[in-house]
């Protein structure tokens, strides 16, 4: 355990990042075809460079969905509306190469009269949960993705309108103690229009952005405020850098607090526990540190291809428990659903929400659509607890 002081570090990037556009273009495309048919299966990649979008990955659905339209609007809505910026959703080039669902990995997951439904791989996912925000977040996390968020409304209100969709926030904090004391460092950086000077920009951001955002009892004369660091930031997006589903999965989590399992989430129907059974972890880690029955909790999920049960379950607890792990790991397997249909039912899985997750974190943000962030299940804990 980490005692004493320490430094602690995430990072967020905009909507307009290349890996994020791409996180979104096959989240739109999942949302698509499960609004048609909600028991398709879905594995949708997407790759981004200069003036191209290629969506490639494995689709078994019963309905047509225009994917070039769906790429095309996705792009327009971030924000890529002109070829000076490297990609512009009305003249990009759109590449499909789509096959269906391997037969042999159907077998084990869809659901028959003498089959439950599996998991649609093997792997491992972590859910996370701790006291420091009031969304249960790591607040570094949390302090990054805000202050994307704040950067893309400011470009898109034109309250700053020579901004451009890329961009990345950092966020560094001091801990004593494991608890957050003050705000060490902050580093955005954002793409912009060539004329806009260096001393503007950092003005502006400090202005509309950062204070807005950051309480102003976390920054101290000591703390440290980056932005643009290299001077210029004009070239961006998939011209700069190429873009891939899945590349930003740290982003996608807890910022670095905690673990990773083995996959990411977007592009992934709920029948790919790569991205159910890490909703479920995140679910039951938030429930625990609600129910007051830990301070930080960590849950550990296993699943082997076309076993529908767990092969193994974890609760960790480091210390701020005020049950044994053992115990907690005992009512968790009673309480919670952990099968993939067992999941997918409890959580709504089945519906076009995935959109939204694929930008500024798919945990701590308690919006109707996100079922696993609710604490509905605090009352059931602190029964079988005996708290």
């Amino acid at each position: 355990m980490l005692n004493g002081k320490y430094f602690f570090t995430s990072e967020s990037v905009t909507e307009g990042h290349p890996d994020k556009m791409a996180d979104q273009i096959s989240d739109a495309i999942l949302d698509a075809i499960l609004k048609e048919d909600k028991d398709a299966r879905v594995a949708c990649e997407t790759f981004l460079t200069t003036g191209m979008a290629v969506i490639g990955g494995e689709i078994s659905t019963s309905c047509y969905v225009d994917i070039p339209k769906i790429v095309r609007e996705t792009i327009r809505d971030i924000g890529y509306t002109s070829v000076d910026y490297g990609i512009c959703y009305k003249t990009c080039a759109v590449i499909t190469t789509i096959d269906s669902q391997s037969k042999d990995i159907a077998i084990g997951v869809d659901k028959t009269a003498k089959h439950a439904q599996g998991a649609g791989d093997q792997g491992m996912m972590f859910g996370y949960a701790c006291n420091e925000t009031e969304e249960l977040m790591p607040m570094t996390i949390s302090m990054a993705h805000k202050l994307s968020e704040r950067l893309a409304k400011v470009r898109k209100e034109k309250i700053l309108p020579y901004l451009r969709p890329d961009g990345k926030t950092q966020v560094t904090i001091e801990y004593f103690d494991k608890q957050p004391v003050r705000v060490e460092a902050i580093v955005i950086s954002s793409q912009h229009h060539p004329e806009i000077s260096s001393k503007q920009l950092k003005k502006d951001i400090i202005e509309h952005v950062i204070k807005q955002v950051i309480a102003p009892e976390m920054v101290d004369e000591k703390t440290k405020i980056f932005v643009n660091p290299t001077g210029r930031f004009v070239t961006g997006g998939p011209q700069a850098d190429t873009g891939l589903t899945g590349r930003k999965i740290i982003v996608d989590t807890y910022g670095g607090k905690g673990s990773h399992g083995g996959g990411a989430f977007s592009g992934k129907d709920p029948s790919k526990v790569d991205r159910s059974a890490s909703y479920m972890a995140r679910y039951i880690a938030k429930n625990i540190v609600a129910a007051g029955l830990a301070r930080e909790c960590e849950v550990q999920l296993a699943y082997a291809i076309g076993i529908a049960d767990p092969v193994s379950v974890m609760v960790r607890t480091f210390g701020t428990g005020i049950l044994e792990d053992e115990k907690l790991n005992e009512i968790v397997k009673k309480l919670f659903p952990l099968t993939p249909e067992g999941i997918i039912k409890h959580l709504s899985l089945k519906r076009p929400i995935y959109k939204l997750t694929a930008v500024y974190g798919h945990f701590g943000r308690e919006l109707e659509e996100f079922t696993w962030e609710k604490t509905d299940m605090v009352k059931k804990l602190k029964e079988l607890s005996g708290k």
